[in-house]
């Protein structure tokens, strides 16, 4: 077998073999293969596509190149939810506890923000002393006794994803449905989990501007798990506005705790039903009819809140700062960012409200980047909103880093005027 061959047969529109498939990803991870040949059939798929066939190989074959998590000895099944990335997003620490409240095994290796995302590790290690590295003995054993855990991911998981896509990186080819299929689907797979909901993000603040994209990588990932093996489902959401109130980590994680004891803002709780209700039907707990009624019961009893307290001081947390969150780093400044003139919010740029997010110091540029936990963006008011001049759209918390420059960003990405725009929040389940 020669990788010239296969490139073009790829480029010639033929569907590919799971043993061609195979020996490519081995391949390029034991370096026989060379970058060149590589981006050539990177940029062949890109303009060429894949089957579903062809997708679901190249996921399993790269979830193969490295560590597979056997949860097998978690009793249950196992439930794990995955975020294509977006503004605000602290689902995870509400959706964890509540699925363990009910029953589930909530085993989740999560990743590290970069951009204009947040990462979840980033937000729990605002909790003094929250450990996100674990043995896989060491978490099956906390799912086993608490049901759940959210851990970092291996360095060893799926090692031929990291390559190739940092040659997608500089070669053209990210943007490739496949390839963006594959590679989420591979980390996913390696986890062990039994039923997967995803949470395809679509909008400004998302890598997918377009519900066509969206929808056709939605179908692309649930068909991918399917042909794997594992319940799965989808959710479609908007990224055209932050979800939530609060962006940075700490921030984030006071709002968690604040929904856990049953307030928080509507969208957020609106988008952590949604995914628990398809997570709880997978796991055979409650039916459909009867999901938003035990999540409620849940939240109000507050078992579920007694679930992120359990996971926190099981991970080596500080059970107080859960308890009481004015105990999670604050930041110096609170400094308004007020409407420049009167009229409804038509439109906010969520990519680049990130991005202000990020400059202050809540996110990072690159890997290596320190992020400061204490700071953030507040809103008052988003989509829809009316608001008069020199009313306040939102605060940023911040340590006085990049201000001028964060608010300068706000004004741009936030637009003000005569319509008042209703966005669809959830735009479609995939199953």
């Amino acid at each position: 077998m020669r990788m010239v061959d296969l490139i073009i047969k790829k480029r010639e529109k033929q569907e590919l073999t799971k043993e061609e498939i195979s020996f490519i990803i081995e391949g390029f991870t034991n370096k026989s293969i060379p970058n060149y040949q590589m981006s050539a059939f990177l940029m062949a798929v890109y303009f060429n596509g894949m089957t579903d066939e062809e997708s679901t190989n190249m996921a399993l074959a790269m979830m193969n190149s490295g560590d597979v998590f056997d949860l097998s000895s978690i009793e249950g099944i196992k439930v794990d939810k995955h975020s294509t990335g977006g503004v605000g997003d602290k689902v995870s620490i509400v959706l964890g506890p509540l699925m363990a409240a009910c029953g589930a095994k909530f085993a989740k290796m999560s990743g590290r923000g970069l951009g204009h995302t947040g990462g979840t590790l980033d937000k729990l290690e605002s909790i003094k002393g929250f450990n996100i590295e674990m043995s896989e003995k060491d978490f099956i054993k906390q799912v086993n006794e608490i049901g759940l855990a959210i851990i970092g991911q291996s360095d060893n998981i799926t090692p031929a994803d990291k390559y190739i896509y940092a040659l997608r990186d500089v070669t053209g080819t990210v943007p490739a449905i496949p390839l963006i299929a594959s590679s989420i689907m591979s980390k996913k797979l390696a986890s062990g989990a039994n039923a997967i909901c995803l949470d395809v993000k679509v909008g400004s603040g998302a890598f997918l501007e377009t519900i066509t994209e969206a929808k056709k990588l939605a179908e692309l990932m649930v068909n991918i798990g399917n042909l794997a093996g594992r319940k799965m489902s989808a959710i479609i959401t908007s990224m055209d506005e932050p979800l939530g109130n609060n962006i940075g980590n700490a921030l984030e994680v006071k709002e968690a705790i604040e929904m856990l004891k049953g307030g928080g803002p509507e969208d957020l709780k609106i988008v952590v039903y949604e995914i628990c209700k398809q997570l709880l039907i997978a796991a055979e707990i409650t039916c459909e009819k009867e999901a938003e009624a035990l999540l409620d019961e849940k939240i109000s009893s507050g078992e579920a809140f007694n679930k992120l307290v359990e996971m926190v001081v099981a991970q080596g947390g500080d059970k107080e700062v859960i308890l009481n969150p004015e105990l999670l780093p604050t930041a110096k400044y609170k400094i308004p960012f007020i409407a420049y003139k009167s009229g409804f919010i038509e439109e906010m740029d969520t990519e680049q409200i990130g991005v202000a997010g990020m400059l202050l110091g809540a996110g990072r540029r690159t890997l290596d980047d320190e992020i400061d936990m204490a700071v953030g963006l507040e809103f008052v008011n988003k989509v829809g909103a009316y608001v008069n001049k020199d009313d306040v759209i939102c605060y940023l918390h911040a340590n006085s880093k990049n201000v001028e420059q964060s608010l300068k960003i706000l004004q741009e990405a936030i637009k003000i005027g005569k319509n008042k725009r209703v966005l669809k929040l959830i735009e479609g389940v995939i199953k």
